[in-house]
């Protein structure tokens, strides 16, 4: 299956209206990347622009969109989507907010995964434009989602 042909909703535990990424354009065991067009109306918007508590989140969905990944496509573990948790952000810098209509790249890079926790370096662009960066830890839980009928 090619990344273009992948439903975001089978890969995260993130549902509507909440969803902050529209698909998934590269997957390596160590990097993942994700787009999001920002659309008016959007539950994280103000004044025409994604606030921060939505980079943060498009973030934590890149995030969890390289793990669902792993489990549903790759066949890995026993084939649930886990509920994860932001544990850290550390050094977030968010050099302007994204405008509606605009398109964020998110690289999502893995820095350290031990057992049920990941530390992640990231970049979120706009075109060729860094818009902001931060490391982040995420602490995956034994909880299913509600993606997986539980």
């Amino acid at each position: 299956m090619e990344l273009k042909d992948v439903k975001i909703l089978d890969i995260i535990p993130q549902r509507p209206p909440i969803i902050m990424i529209d698909r998934l354009t590269y997957f390596d065991p160590l990097v993942v990347k994700t787009v999001f067009t920002i659309q008016e109306g959007h539950l994280f918007c103000n004044n025409g622009r994604l606030e921060e508590a939505g980079l943060i989140e498009n973030i934590a969905q890149t995030c969890a969109a390289r793990t669902g990944y792993e489990v549903k496509m790759q066949l890995k573990g026993d084939g649930s989507i886990k509920i994860g948790y932001i544990g850290m952000i550390k050094q977030m810098e968010i050099f302007r907010n994204p405008l509606v209509g605009e398109q964020l790249e998110t690289t999502v890079e893995i820095v350290e995964d031990v057992f049920s926790t990941t530390l992640v370096a990231t970049e979120v662009k706009v075109g060729d434009e860094v818009i902001a960066t931060c490391e982040m830890k995420i602490f995956l839980t034994d909880t299913n989602s509600q993606a997986d009928g539980n």
